[in-house]
């Protein structure tokens, strides 16, 4: 059944290119310790995909454009889809360590999806014995998909899904139905279908317009001291200007805990405020070592989900998003914590005034062809660095299970998130957690972060010095404190773990 992408979707699409690939995905470490299975061979990666891929809307799905560019794309089930070509295995390089683990992993990161076929990739890294912190033996397991594909929440929905929750691997249910390819539309059902769209869009417009309109008339109830103020001007950074081809990746792993005792001494705090409160704190760090600190704080642009609860997560990005101001002008944590809290209020005021995802609809009804066009145009003046930074890099925080997960009996010991990065914005901070560890990775360009061993420093820096100045000498016992509720989520995770599963399955 052919499936259109929306605009949000296409406007991914529409962003690729050599040096903008635009997918998303994460570096899972596994540990065959665990596995009654045997070793992760290509062979049994293979076959567990295979016994899967009912389970991954994505996976046999790829591209057919309306001619002319009149309309977004569609995705269409591949008559030749070949599962071994996109299932890859390859060793780390002497001398197995972290570095050159970084390096290999960028350098698959930086590589293009084919988007004539169906896009995603998975590749098994081998020869992990030398990574300090990780149990020998250890596998990685990395995965690429294309962002017109899926989101964050709608990745870690499928990576549930697939995942088991005890090493024996639980039996996966049949199709109900044989898996069969869609016939290939021809250009002329495509005009069709594109024809059919456009006498729709009025009526949906009014759809639209009529929503609208309570949102228009409870924004103008909300008093003005209420409302966010656009930062201006945006600082520029190194990360605001053209992007090469080559990537660079990194990550810094700490305890939940922590993270939870420290949003507890600012009221009314959360865990996103404390990330992104560490997150200013590490680029105040790494710019001041490159002399290159600006007056006004940095500007993030954060996602936020908007996918209901009930949604099929084959339905592609239901993302809004916020800016906040990181406080990167802010020496003290506490003052920078503080002052993180009360951007990302106004900023949750100002969406929900307006209705997270209100906005992004009226993309829908822009011409596929003049999206197209001005993504493109955009790209070439952000690449020309013709165009003053909307925001400064963007920070994406995903909540993983609080569970193990076991993939062919081997326990996920912790994963590495990635993204795309853009012309005029080539920083992007993954943040997830996960059976208690909470995880800072980043994706750059090689020339913006030349020196990852920095940037990484620069992370564990600050938050060790926002947890210094929020917890004090008590930290332990906060800490300690807070960890008694960890059984309660444990629980709530495993049933949610089990309703992904059964959707899925459904």
């Amino acid at each position: 059944m052919l499936q259109q992408l929306s605009a949000l979707d296409a406007s991914f699409l529409y962003q690729d290119t050599p040096h903008t690939p635009m997918h998303v995905g994460a570096i899972a470490l596994l540990d065959p310790s665990t596995s009654p299975y045997g070793p992760l061979t290509l062979e049994a990666v293979t076959a567990y995909f295979d016994e899967r891929l009912h389970l991954m809307p994505t996976a046999r799905r790829r591209l057919v454009n309306v001619p002319f560019g009149m309309d977004h794309p569609y995705w269409v089930e591949d008559e030749n889809f070949d599962l071994e070509y996109h299932i890859r295995e390859v060793g780390l390089p002497e001398p197995h360590d972290w570095r050159q683990f970084y390096t290999l992993g960028a350098r698959i990161l930086s590589r293009p999806l084919d988007l004539t076929r169906p896009l995603w990739e998975t590749y098994i890294i081998h020869g992990l014995d030398n990574l300090e912190g990780i149990p020998k033996g250890c596998v990685g397991l990395m995965t690429k998909t294309h962002h017109c594909a899926i989101d964050g929440a709608s990745g870690m929905e499928m990576a549930m899904a697939l995942a088991d929750l005890t090493p024996e691997m639980t039996p996966v249910n049949a199709p109900k139905e044989p898996w069969r390819p869609d016939p290939m539309p021809t250009d002329t059902e495509l005009l069709l279908r594109t024809w059919g769209n456009n006498l729709q869009r009025p009526t949906q417009m009014a759809e639209l317009l009529a929503q609208t309109l309570p949102a228009t008339q409870a924004l103008s109830r909300t008093s003005r001291a209420e409302l966010p103020s656009a930062q201006t001007p945006v600082p520029v950074t190194r990360f605001n200007r053209p992007v090469t081809a080559h990537r660079v990746i990194g990550f810094e792993r700490f305890r939940l805990d922590e993270v939870r005792a420290m949003k507890n001494e600012v009221e009314g705090a959360t865990v996103n405020d404390v990330a992104l409160s560490i997150c200013g704190g590490a680029l105040r760090l790494f710019l001041e070592e490159k002399l290159e600190l600006p007056e006004d704080p940095l500007l993030a642009m954060a996602p936020i989900s908007v996918r209901k609860s009930n949604a099929d997560y084959s339905m592609g990005n239901q993302v809004s998003a916020m800016f906040v101001g990181i406080g990167t002008n802010l020496q003290d944590p506490v003052e920078r914590l503080v002052k993180v809290h009360a951007n990302t209020s106004t900023a949750k005021q100002m969406t929900n005034a307006i209705g997270a995802d209100l906005l992004t609809r009226y993309g829908d009804f822009v011409p596929a062809a003049v999206s197209n066009m001005a993504q493109r145009l955009t790209s070439e003046f952000s690449r020309a660095n013709q165009s003053a930074p909307a925001f400064n890099c963007s920070i994406t925080n995903v909540p993983g299970p609080q569970v193990p997960l076991y993939t062919m009996g081997c326990r996920t010991i912790t994963t590495i998130g990635y993204g795309p990065i853009v012309h005029n914005m080539g920083l992007i901070i993954p943040i997830s957690s996960y059976f208690g560890e909470f995880t800072i990775s980043f994706t750059s360009c090689r020339e913006m972060i030349p020196d990852p061993d920095l940037f990484m420093r620069c992370i564990r820096d600050s938050f060790a010095e926002t947890k210094d100045a929020l917890l004090g000498s008590d930290a332990e016992a906060k800490v300690a404190s807070i960890a008694k509720n960890y059984e309660h989520l444990a629980e709530a995770a495993l049933a949610e773990i089990r309703a992904v599963r059964e959707k899925a399955e459904a």
